[in-house]
């Protein structure tokens, strides 16, 4: 649901307003080591971090949070008395670092208000049972390069096995399988290969070869099975994932050609 601007502004001003008092004071201390103190809200972000792979608050977290947090202190310290945080290649890094952090905490935000609706799920899993069909097709193919090539191969196999053939194949991922491609559904395939063996009949071999941008294809059509697709609700994460790294992708696009990059 969208909230209306003024809705917004309320709950901005709400947050400044409850931010204030806490700006005011001293950060919250977890512990202290040789006199620096660890702020709580680093102990908070590795128990949301925890949080978010399943990890459930409790008393045990937060000691075993606080331990660490010690641990990385006293070797930060040590770290620095070594003059390794002076370093340009160290600095470099924890560059790159604190850009990761504000980088994810950007996305995260964007993605969080700019919903992916279900309607859009809707409309691409659609899309997506479109391009694959609504069958499986177990197939043979020999590639070769050259239409003489390809001629002579369906000669051959009017008299041999596909699978003593099919050595002369220039697809090394299947040559060696008698040609044997499995089952897939027609989206699997270069649109020329598939439009081809979905005419085809079962046991039918393609002739005149299959020309592609691959070479040229003889293929022979075993069987055909209906094509079991997931529901929507089982595919809907799936696809949302997929949609909202489409959507963040073209907002970096749209915010590379606005910067000014000299």
């Amino acid at each position: 649901m969208k909230r209306s601007t003024s809705y917004a502004l309320l709950l901005t001003c709400a947050g400044i307003i409850a931010m204030q008092p806490a700006l005011a004071q001293k950060a919250e201390s977890v512990a202290t080591v040789n006199g620096k103190s660890i702020t709580k809200n680093r102990a908070d972000a590795l128990i949301t971090g925890q949080a978010a792979q399943g990890q459930p608050d409790s008393p045990e977290l937060r000691n075993a949070v606080k331990e660490e947090l010690i641990r990385r202190e006293i070797l930060t310290q040590e770290s620095q008395k070594k003059g390794f945080d002076k370093k340009p290649e160290i600095q470099g890094q924890i560059d790159l670092a604190r850009q990761g952090v504000l980088i994810g905490a950007y996305l995260n935000d964007y993605v969080r208000t700019h919903p992916i609706t279900d309607d859009l799920v809707k409309k691409e899993y659609e899309n997506v049972r479109a391009q694959l069909g609504d069958k499986e097709y177990k197939v043979r193919h020999i590639l070769v390069e050259k239409e003489d090539e390809a001629k002579a191969v369906i000669e051959r196999l009017k008299k041999e096995k596909f699978e003593e053939v099919a050595k002369v194949s220039k697809d090394p991922g299947s040559k060696d399988k008698g040609g044997d491609l499995g089952w897939a559904n027609k989206a699997a395939y270069v649109k020329p290969f598939s439009d081809a063996m979905q005419k085809l009949e079962k046991g039918k071999l393609t002739d005149p070869a299959v020309k592609s941008d691959f070479g040229w294809h003889v293929i022979q059509l075993e069987d055909v099975r209906e094509l079991k697709l997931p529901g929507f609700d089982e595919a809907k994460p799936q696809i949302t994932q997929r949609l909202q790294q489409q959507m963040v992708q073209k907002h970096i696009d749209q915010l590379r050609a606005k910067a000014k990059v000299e």
